[in-house]
């Protein structure tokens, strides 16, 4: 089942349950991947649904960070419970020991050897973690191997 229909089905069992929260949230994904299928053109393939959902977890993610620093601890409560929801729509992200397994294997594959190969590896790196790993972790790995 493609991320649109599960959502598509997620947001009747909300409407159903009369949750706001977690309401709001499936429609603002549904939203986000239905106008990226309009300006596309085209139907999306899982792939492309799962970077349009990643790309609104970094969003939320962004967003917690700057209203903790704010204290708005209101904001920062709303946007747990959204990101709670987005959370069962991503990948199983990788533990920090597989992303460095994978990092290792790349730079090997690249014949990466010092930080100036950075953006090499980088390249040829993210494909393989997309959806599944976190770039800020995967970026600060990188740098320490290479470093």
């Amino acid at each position: 089942m493609s991320v649109l229909a599960q959502l598509t089905e997620d947001m009747k069992t909300a409407m159903k349950a009369k949750d706001k929260e977690t309401l709001s949230t499936v429609r603002m994904l549904k939203s986000a991947i239905q106008n990226e299928q309009i300006n596309a053109g085209h139907d999306l393939n899982d792939e492309e649904e799962l970077t349009i959902i990643a790309r609104e977890m970094k969003q939320r993610r962004d967003s917690m960070a700057e209203f903790k620093a704010a204290g708005r601890e209101d904001l920062v409560a709303q946007l747990e419970a959204e990101i709670a929801v987005v959370t069962k729509y991503m990948p199983a992200q990788m533990s920090e020991a597989e992303i460095k397994q994978v990092v290792a294997d790349t730079i090997a594959e690249v014949g990466a050897t010092s930080k100036a190969d950075f953006g090499k590896v980088m390249g040829a790196l993210m494909p393989k973690v997309k959806g599944k790993a976190d770039g800020k972790i995967v970026n600060e790995t990188v740098k320490a191997l290479l470093g």
